[in-house]
C-alpha cells in the first residue's frame, strides 16, 4: 500500500487525546478489524508512512510495534510489513477520498473545511415542504417507486433549462439521490475497464472516484481545458468530464469561445461529455449562471443537484441527457434504489420555481464570507496564495513550499480539516495546494485560520522544504 492510499483511510487519527504513537495504532487496528486493510495487506514503510503524516519516525515505529506485539501485522526484514493472515481470494476496497470520510467521523470539535455544501436547510425549504404536503396527502394508487423521478420534479427541471434557453422535454430528465448519484450511474454505464476519460486537473474527487469504481484510467487536461482536442486523438478516450462553470475546486469559469470548442471537439471525435453543472448557480453578486454546454450540442450531458444550492442534506439531484440513455440509466437506477425520497422530490418541485431569490440572497452571503477568509489568510498566512474567485464554494490555496498532504495531518491536530489537493488530481500535479471552503460562519472561519497558522508554524518548523517552482496555469 503506498502511504498515500494509508494517510486517506486512517482519516481524523490524531485529533483525539493521548500519545500521538497509540492514537495512530488505535486506527490502524479499527481498519484491521473491520476488514478495510485485509489480511495479507502490506502497509507503508516506517519512513514513508512518518512523512506522509507529518510525525516522527518513532511514532510509526512504536506503533507498528504495538501491534505487532498485539499480532495484528507482521514485520520481516526484506519483505516489509503487512497486515497479518493470509490474503483473501478477492477484496473490495471502499473510498480512500478524504473528504468522504470526515463523513462517517464523529463531529469532535474539528472545524471541517474538507466537505463544502450549506450546513442548514433555509426557510425556503422548510415551506416546500410544507407546501408539498397536501399533493403527498392526495397521492392514490402510487407505490411509489419511480426509478426515472417523480413526473412533477422531472417536468419543474425541465421547465428550469428550458427558461435558460435550452428546450427540455421531462424524458429527457433523470432525477437522481444527488449528483453524487448521477455520476456513479453514468460511470456504470459508460465506462469498462481500462476505457480512458478525460477529466481536468484538479477536479472533484467524487467523479475522480465514480470513475475508478468502473476501473477507468484517468487522463488529464489543465483546469483551461487547453490541449483537449489533442488528449482526444492521443488518448481515444471514451468519456470526457468537465466543470465549466465555477469549477471545483479553483472556482474558475470557462470562457464562451472555449466552451464552444470544447462541445465541438467532443462532439465530432464522438466522445460523450459531461457538463457538471452542480455549481452553476452559485455565482457571486452580478455574475449570472453561465449558459449551458449543451447549448453548443443537445448530446452533452448535463449533471445539477440541489444539495449544494439548497442544503446538503437534502439529496436531490438530476441529469439531462438524450432519452435513450435516461431510459437505460432508469433501468440501471431500478436495480439500485427503485428510485429516489418522493416526499423530497414533491419539496424540491415547489422549491424550483421560486429558487433564484434564496440563490441571491446566499450569492451575497457567500461573497461575504469569501472576501472574510481571503482576509483572515492574507493577515496570519501571508506567504499562500489565495486567488480570489467568481463564484463556487472553495478556494483554491497554493502552500509555498512543503507537501499539503503532510500539513493537512498537522492541521488536522490542531482541530481544521482541509482537503490536500493531490486527491483532486489523477497525475498529483497539485500536491502544493489545498482546497478550503467559506461556507461556515465568519467566527468559524476566523478560528479556523488561527488553527491553520499554529499548524503552519510547526510545520514550517520541521526541516526546510524547498520553495515550490512559479504555479503554472491551471
Amino acid at each position: 500500500m503506498e502511504p498515500i492510499g494509508l494517510v486517506e483511510r486512517l482519516g481524523r487519527w490524531s485529533s483525539g487525546r493521548g500519545a500521538l504513537y497509540l492514537l495512530l495504532a488505535g486506527r490502524i487496528r479499527t481498519l484491521i478489524d473491520e476488514g478495510e486493510l485485509p489480511p495479507g495487506a502490506p502497509l507503508p514503510p516506517d519512513r514513508a508512512l512518518a512523512a506522509a503524516l507529518a510525525v516522527g519516525r518513532s511514532t510509526v515505529v512504536a506503533a507498528y510495534d504495538m501491534l505487532c506485539g498485539e499480532g495484528r501485522i507482521v514485520r520481516r526484514q526484506g519483505s516489509g510489513t503487512r497486515v497479518a493472515g493470509p490474503p483473501p481470494a478477492s477484496s473490495r476496497t471502499t473510498t480512500e477520498v478524504p473528504a468522504f470520510l470526515h463523513l462517517l467521523e464523529p463531529r469532535d470539535g474539528v472545524i471541517m473545511l474538507a466537505c463544502a455544501a450549506p450546513d442548514a436547510p433555509p426557510p425556503e425549504l422548510v415551506e416546500a415542504y410544507a407546501g408539498a404536503l397536501p399533493r403527498l396527502a392526495g397521492i392514490t394508487g402510487d407505490i411509489g417507486y419511480h426509478p426515472m423521478g417523480h413526473v412533477t420534479l422531472r417536468e419543474a427541471v425541465a421547465e428550469r433549462y428550458t427558461a435558460r434557453g435550452l428546450p427540455t422535454a421531462p424524458d429527457r430528465i433523470l432525477i437522481t439521490t444527488g449528483g453524487q448519484q448521477a455520476l456513479t450511474l453514468l460511470a456504470r454505464a459508460l465506462i469498462r475497464p481500462g476505457d480512458r476519460v478525460l477529466v481536468q486537473a484538479p477536479t472533484y474527487f467524487g467523479a475522480l472516484e465514480a470513475f475508478r469504481e468502473e476501473g477507468a484510467v484517468l487522463r488529464t487536461v489543465p483546469v483551461t481545458l487547453s490541449g483537449f482536442a489533442r488528449a482526444i486523438a492521443k488518448e481515444r478516450a471514451v468519456l470526457a468530464y468537465a466543470i465549466s462553470s465555477f469549477h471545483n475546486p479553483t472556482g474558475t469559469v470557462l470562457p464562451g469561445s472555449a466552451r464552444q470548442r470544447l462541445v465541438t471537439t467532443a462532439t465530432q471525435a464522438g466522445v460523450p461529455l459531461i457538463d457538471d453543472e452542480v455549481l452553476a448557480d452559485l455565482g457571486f453578486p452580478g455574475q449570472p449562471a453561465p449558459p449551458p454546454l449543451a447549448l453548443h450540442d443537445d448530446s452533452v450531458i448535463t449533471i445539477g443537484s440541489l444539495s449544494k444550492l439548497v442544503w446538503g442534506g437534502l439529496r436531490v439531484g438530476w441529469l439531462r441527457a438524450p432519452a435513450p440513455l435516461v431510459a437505460r440509466l432508469a433501468r440501471m437506477r431500478t436495480v439500485l434504489d427503485l428510485g429516489g425520497n418522493i416526499p423530497a422530490q414533491l419539496a424540491a418541485a415547489e422549491l424550483l420555481p421560486h429558487l433564484d431569490p434564496l440563490l441571491r440572497r446566499g450569492a451575497a452571503e457567500r461573497l461575504a464570507r469569501h472576501d472574510h477568509l481571503r482576509a483572515e489568510l492574507a493577515r496570519h498566512l501571508p506567504s499562500w496564495e489565495v486567488p480570489a474567485v467568481p463564484g463556487g464554494q472553495t478556494l483554491w490555496v497554493r502552500l509555498p513550499h512543503g507537501d499539503a498532504q503532510s500539513y493537512a495531518q498537522q492541521a488536522l491536530r490542531h482541530g481544521v480539516a482541509v482537503l490536500p489537493g493531490a486527491g483532486l488530481a489523477p497525475d498529483r500535479t497539485c500536491d502544493s495546494h489545498l482546497r478550503l471552503h467559506f461556507l461556515a460562519s465568519p467566527a468559524d472561519l476566523t478560528e479556523a485560520v488561527r488553527r491553520m497558522t499554529a499548524a503552519w508554524r510547526e510545520y514550517e518548523s520541521r526541516p526546510s522544504h524547498a520553495p515550490h517552482p512559479p504555479a503554472m496555469a491551471i
